[in-house]
């Protein structure tokens, strides 16, 4: 008999898509499907363009994630030998592409491949009684994808405790050495992720993508390649409705009417 119940939810929250992975009882750990159904749902957010941000999280609160389901092997990390991407690396990739700002709203323990789901947001929201782990090394493996993104975010020695012990660390030690944003209750978990989301409705759309593209394309330069780029990129944003809009605002001492509002 066949668990025909969907493993990713979606819902809209005003201008918020939200992403739930519903494997409650799996701790919402990771296979192809579960994958495949966040790069679909944050697909179709990106597309729709009355959403302004999105919100991966987790059922339940006992895991935002606990990272790949080993009892199907590891297909979902691992490439075949006719395919150049992983499935999570296509996930990884399409969350660095697109135009609005994603949250992780770390509802529990974030723990080998969920550390890599969490750290691929922009901003991340976790309750206090979260832990934080790569214990990999346990099972024989190694969180490889996960370092291409924690290696830009938090220093390496933080990086060889986590991956070289397999030890978890708490929410607050996480926040101390830059894993996320804030750490609240479980109970205040959704009103510190809406707080966000209001900051985030003050911003430019345009702006924003056009922000975003420059952190991740200036990640891979040196100083003088990104001076250059950011040299170029201020003055074609400073060209946009959405600058010609803002700087009106701010004259008029009103709030400005993006183009996307």
């Amino acid at each position: 008999m066949t668990d025909d119940r969907p493993e990713i939810r979606t819902e809209t929250k005003g201008r918020a898509r939200w992403i739930w992975i519903e494997r409650e009882d799996r701790r919402n750990a990771m296979n192809k499907r579960v994958v495949a159904g966040i790069e679909r749902a944050v697909i179709a957010a990106a597309e729709d363009p009355a959403i302004r941000a999105i919100v991966l999280t987790g059922a339940g609160q006992r895991a935002f994630c606990a990272g790949a389901d080993l009892s199907g092997g590891t297909d979902t990390f691992i490439l075949g030998l006719d395919e150049p991407k992983t499935d999570f690396g296509r996930l990884a990739r399409t969350m660095r592409e697109i135009g609005i700002p994603t949250i992780a709203r770390v509802n529990g323990d974030c723990v080998a491949g969920g550390m890599g789901l969490m750290a691929m947001c922009d901003l991340a929201v976790a309750a206090d009684h979260a832990r934080f782990g790569l214990p990999e090394a346990k099972v024989g493996v190694f969180p490889m994808q996960v370092l291409v993104f924690l290696r830009g975010m938090i220093g390496a020695r933080a990086i060889n405790e986590l991956c070289l012990t397999g030890a978890f660390i708490d929410a607050a030690r996480a926040r101390e050495i830059g894993l996320v944003n804030h750490v609240v209750p479980f109970a205040e978990l959704d009103a510190r992720v809406e707080a966000l989301m209001a900051s985030l409705r003050e911003m430019s759309p345009v702006a924003m993508r056009r922000g975003k593209y420059a952190i991740a394309a200036m990640a891979g330069m040196g100083f003088a390649e990104a001076l250059a780029f950011a040299e170029t990129s201020i003055a074609v944003t400073s060209l946009t409705s959405d600058a010609t809009e803002g700087l009106a605002a701010f004259n008029a001492r009103r709030k400005p009417r993006w183009t996307a509002d």
